[in-house]
């Protein structure tokens, strides 16, 4: 397994991939996320909620307007836009210093979330739902994360060889657009569309995706799988096995963590980090 030593621009970061994990802190401007819906629907909320998790250690703060759990409500176009452009700019005023990510998947409204100071674009749909979002990207030269989400798979191929073929496609419409190999990050989808068996396996088999050659990111935060495993019907309970499940992911060669709580994984991550480097030398 080959992590990327390659310098990578993520807005005000100069990132190298092998030498630092990130943590990217989760801001649901939502009334019905699963976790957090309601929490921080106003802009003044998700501005505080955006200063705690940057003095915890966020490098990253991840803004979403719409959520994307089971059964959730669709958001307008023009919804979304109300919801997430003040806080992306209240935001990325009072933090200049951290990289924001807007977590969406039509093309406007990544292109007026980097208009208004965010730096990447967070696709769970992997740029297929929208594919003018990665010229949106690619205008502003922003990294993109490209989600796996697949409603309908054959159950008799292997999971990871499905995700490649979905990934392919996605780095061709990225590529296609102008934007580069070193704007891109891939995010297995942990929770779309897959069920505990699925998630477990693409934990345990990480480095494979690795190989593929782009700087991987997780979001297991609070997850149904988590609960599952570990019977917390709460997903506020579910920290302790989050955290179990990024140090795992770590060591598989995942260099960008999606969180909820940022200041219990800061420690963790920084000792998976230098145990994971020693294997290393």
């Amino acid at each position: 397994m080959q992590i990327s030593q390659e310098k990578r621009k993520l807005g005000p970061i100069d990132w190298v991939p092998s030498q630092r994990p990130l943590l990217m802190g989760i801001i649901n401007v939502t009334p019905d996320s699963f976790s957090d819906g309601g929490s921080y629907l106003a802009t003044d909320q998700a501005l505080a909620h955006a200063d705690t998790l940057s003095a915890q250690g966020a490098d990253i703060l991840d803004i979403g307007g719409e959520s994307t759990r089971p059964g959730a409500h669709l958001v307008t176009e023009e919804e979304e836009l109300q919801r997430v452009l003040p806080a992306i700019a209240a935001i990325a005023k009072a933090n200049p210093e951290k990289a924001i990510s807007i977590d969406t998947y039509k093309a406007r409204v990544a292109a007026k979330a980097l208009e208004a100071g965010a730096h990447i674009v967070n696709d769970v749909w992997g740029l297929q739902r929208e594919p003018d979002i990665a010229k949106a990207a690619a205008d502003h030269m922003a990294p993109v994360i490209i989600n796996h989400w697949e409603n309908e798979r054959q159950a008799d191929c292997d999971i990871l060889d499905q995700m490649k073929r979905f990934f392919d496609r996605s780095i061709e419409i990225a590529l296609s657009a102008g934007l580069k190999d070193s704007n891109i990050i891939l995010d297995p989808g942990i929770g779309f569309a897959k069920n505990t068996e699925e998630n477990t396996e693409i934990l345990a088999r990480l480095e494979q995706m690795c190989v593929w050659g782009y700087p991987i990111l997780v979001g297991t935060s609070r997850k149904r799988f988590i609960g599952a495993l570990t019977g917390k019907e709460n997903p506020q309970d579910r920290i302790f096995g989050t955290i179990a499940s990024n140090v795992i992911a770590l060591m598989k060669g995942a260099v960008i963590f999606r969180v909820h709580d940022v200041a219990e994984h800061k420690d963790a991550i920084a000792v998976a980090h230098a145990i994971h480097r020693q294997q290393q030398i």
